[in-house]
């Protein structure tokens, strides 16, 4: 699965800071650009991944579930 996500950059000192606003919680850091927008890509990962667990947290077992592609 492909997601894009937009990633807000700042520069403080010697650190970029990013934040990603369509995924409230995601912030990423490092000394570099791309060391920085690595880490927000794995705070990103995170999130959907413990949001989509809790998604899934009380449906009933015979509930039926299918898999939705968005272009």
């Amino acid at each position: 699965m492909h997601n894009e996500f937009t990633a807000i950059i700042e520069k403080d000192d010697d650190w970029f800071i990013a934040y990603c606003p369509e995924i409230p919680g995601a912030n990423g850091q490092g000394l570099t650009k791309d060391d920085c927008l690595k880490s927000l890509s794995d705070a990103i990962k995170l999130i959907l991944e413990d949001r989509r667990e809790d998604a899934f947290r009380g449906i009933p077992d015979d509930a039926m579930k299918e898999v939705v592609k968005v272009a």
